[in-house]
């Protein structure tokens, strides 16, 4: 075991260890460096001593400087005797996560990180760094504005969405003198089965990085350098392929291709890096054997090096003892510090310990962990503090703030919930639902605010959103509002456990028989089905199928003939194919937020229209996840000679796949040239046209198809889109814009590569062909 270890040892450490900034390097910077800041982060290298160092690169939960004692009493209170330990002894340069695992108001958190930055300032000289997980909006902050989780954001196809929402979050962090945000998450959601598949923008590489370019602007502005006093620095994560667990369960090993990691995986994570992402987290993972935490091919040559990144890379929580204590590519934890560390890790979360620090140094003294590589880390540390403007300002007043929890700040995000929401079925125009008639509003998630937020909502499991949230309509309170309450019957047949059991699928004995008996008083059901709230690990399941006791509730009032709606409000895709053609309408509302209940109303009634489209592929069977980018081998059916292949792509609804209460005619798809080659633009235009008799939103969608190629192609893959808004009878040409290089792909040897030959484009129903006139094959790592 000793030899094995050390030749994994010597893997990740290299001959030559070298820090990445004093790698040759002729790719253009991420980041165009700022000679003042450079200059104050030399200065200090030069005269911290090596404990302070280590501090910097150590992270902290605020678990640990908590007085609980005193809370239970006062509130969050921070305990004066562990501050001076942890910053005044270790100089620990971090701090995270939500004080009592519970939501605080921002006077709260401004009140403590003053107090933090105080004692920071004092015994350091460098003030601290605050992070917490705002994933969809201000999730930490009582009072503060929640947007739709990413997967209902990937779901608008709306970029400029995306980019206000992270702007709003950005600006009520700030509000809370909280800096640094872990978001936005660009993992991509390619197994259905996994537990975090809601936190991401979908199953799509492009769209995850184009969202995830819209957030990076938002959260931070457009000056990286100096993020301004309304702006906090992203966090993307979790780099990466950590969306395609072998198991489905979160944080098992993945097994990725090294085409497809740096294709799709890594794309996102490319993009938002290239736009100035100022931080990255790391995927808890392992992959084909080797834990990301360990990788310094992905660490160090793919992140800082290929990409002249001088951005800061922070671990997932534990992950470095993971290292030791779950994955055993260590047999100590300090052996599991100098293979993170050497591997490219700059900052640690830890989070519990301080440990950390003394193995570090002893690390360094012993030679096994370079002092350059220990400087490497501080600098990426202070430079992101300097560019935060910490070291001038390292809390605020937040009086300024005048616009926190404002109506302004929801209207955006009831438009982006609304925008969120997708209808997947309306037969005989069930939907919308006229004022005056009678409903029966039945379900476990009718009448839930934690079922709207999912995790990551006022606490980690989103289990206390309905004492937190009150001030939001659950959907039954919406339909009351819109409805009348005397015209709204609640019934709802299947309820959770508790709404803050652990166990969030548990589910009561059920009481289908007074829903059924309801149903004879109302004109029109509305079923609101799913899932609990869940968040990570505790979200793991075995079985995607919709629960038995919701199943059973849906067939039972389908006896009484009245029409169903069926509102999915649920973290991935739960499988319904028993009661799915039970439905006349079906409504996916995934996890919407706050004002997720208020936009299924408005839609509902018709006063606001659909334009949502799933940025995921619905499964239809248990053994049967797809997406939709699968090769051609995936989809031959009866196959020549005396036996069925039996390879069906079978789904409930594909990706893109997305109704409206108006219909949309697409026409004139046209590309600027026939041939071209990876230097050319190509500029593609298609007209459509609202053909119905409601004003309506559009998510356009180009596609192209590579006919041939010299690695089996995908079956077809998204290249660009944009969302237009048309009344009836108008026409709109939409432009889009792609490079031929956009149509690249990476190959079996694992380079980027072009090849000369016939493509087709895709929008709509109409297609286009084009011809690749020349090979290219780039020798670099990124296009």
């Amino acid at each position: 075991m000793k030899q094995i270890r050390n030749v994994v040892g010597a893997l990740l450490l290299g001959a030559n260890f070298c820090a990445c900034g004093n790698v040759e390097n002729k790719v253009a910077p991420a980041i165009p460096a700022d000679p003042e800041i450079e200059a104050n982060i030399q200065q200090w290298l030069e005269r911290m001593t090596l404990e302070e160092k280590i501090g910097q690169m150590c992270e902290i939960t605020i678990d640990v400087v908590t007085d609980f004692g005193a809370s239970k009493e006062k509130g969050f209170t921070l305990s004066t005797a562990m501050l001076d330990t942890v910053i005044g002894k270790y100089k620990v340069g971090s701090l995270l996560n939500v004080p009592l695992s519970v939501a605080q108001e921002k006077e709260k958190w401004a009140e403590a990180i003053k107090i933090i930055q105080d004692v920071s300032m004092k015994e350091i000289g460098i003030p601290c760094i605050y992070g917490v997980d705002q994933i969809h909006g201000t999730t930490y902050t009582l009072g503060g504005t929640m947007f739709p989780q990413g997967v209902n954001m990937g779901a608008t196809f709306n970029r400029e969405l995306t980019r206000k929402g992270a702007e709003v979050s950005a600006y009520e962090t700030k509000a809370s003198c909280i800096p640094w945000t872990y978001a936005p998450v660009v993992d991509l959601g390619r197994d259905p089965r996994w537990s975090r598949m809601w936190e991401n923008y979908g199953e799509d590489c492009y769209v995850n990085a184009e969202m995830g370019k819209a957030a990076v602007s938002g959260f931070q502005g457009n000056d990286p350098n100096h993020i301004g006093a309304y702006n906090v620095a992203a966090c993307m994560k979790h780099y990466m392929g950590y969306g395609v667990p072998v198991s489905g369960k979160d944080r098992t090993p993945s097994s990725i291709s090294r085409s497809d990691m740096r294709e799709k995986h890594f794309a996102p994570f490319l993009a938002a890096v290239r736009n100035g992402a100022l931080s990255v987290m790391v995927n808890s993972g392992v992959d084909n054997g080797l834990p990301f935490h360990a990788n310094r091919e992905f660490l160090t040559e793919w992140l800082k090096e290929d990409l002249n990144w001088d951005g800061m890379v922070v671990t997932d929580w534990a992950d470095i003892n993971n290292l030791c204590t779950r994955d055993h590519i260590a047999a100590t934890k300090k052996e599991a510090i100098k293979i993170a560390i050497n591997a490219g890790i700059d900052m640690s979360m830890v989070p519990y310990e301080v440990s950390f620090c003394t193995y570090l140094k002893e690390l360094v003294e012993e030679g096994e962990v370079p002092m350059s590589r220990i400087d490497d880390a501080v600098a990426r540390v202070l430079r992101l503090k300097y560019r935060l403007g910490l070291f001038d300002n390292p809390y605020w007043d937040i009086r300024k703030y005048d616009k926190f929890g404002s109506k302004e700040f929801a209207d955006i995000a009831l438009q982006a919930a609304e925008e969120s929401e997708v209808l997947l079925k309306n037969e005989g125009e069930v939907l919308p639902i006229v004022k005056g008639k009678r409903i029966l509003l039945t379900g476990p998630n009718a009448n839930s605010m934690r079922c709207l937020n999912g995790g990551w909502s006022y606490s980690w499991q989103g289990h206390l959103a309905d004492e937190c949230a009150g001030a939001y309509n659950t959907i039954y309170e919406s339909l009351c509002n819109k409805y009348g309450k005397e015209n709204v019957i609640y019934e709802p047949g299947v309820t959770y456990a508790s709404y803050k059991n652990d166990n969030w699928w548990e589910e009561n004995t059920p009481e289908i028989g007074k829903a059924v008996a309801a149903a004879s008083r109302a004109d029109v059901i509305v079923a609101c089905i799913g899932e609990n709230s869940y968040c990570e690990t505790p979200g793991n399941l075995t079985d995607l199928t919709l629960s038995e006791n919701q199943r059973n509730l849906v067939k039972a009032l389908a006896k009484t003939g009245k029409p169903i709606v069926l509102v999915l409000n649920e973290g991935r895709p739960r499988l319904i194919n028993d009661i799915e053609p039970l439905a006349q309408g079906v409504i996916n509302v995934m996890l919407p937020s706050n004002y997720g209940g208020d936009a299924l109303a408005n839609l509902m009634a018709g006063d606001a229209n659909f334009s949502a489209k799933l940025p995921f592929t619905y499964p239809k069977y248990i053994n049967a996840l797809a997406t939709y980018d699968y090769k051609p081998c995936e989809n031959l059916g009866q196959m020549g000679g005396n036996y069925n292949y039996d390879s069906v792509m079978d789904v409930q609804w594909p990706f893109g796949y997305g109704l409206s209460y108006t219909t949309y005619k697409y026409s004139n798809l046209r590309a600027n040239k026939a041939l071209f080659t990876a230097d050319d633009e190509i500029v593609v235009t298609v007209d459509v046209t609202n053909t119905g008799k409601v004003a309506g939103k559009e998510a356009v969608l180009l596609f192209s198809k590579d006919l041939v190629a010299s690695s089996t192609p995908d079956n077809i893959r998204l290249r660009n889109f944009e969302k237009i808004a048309l009344n009836p009878g108008e026409t709109k040409t939409v432009k889009m814009i792609i490079n031929g290089s956009d149509l690249a792909f990476v190959g079996y040897d694992g380079k980027w590569r072009l090849e000369a030959g016939d493509f087709k484009l895709k929008c709509g129903d109409q297609w286009v062909d084009l011809k690749c006139a020349e090979t290219k094959v780039w020798e670099t790592p990124n296009k």
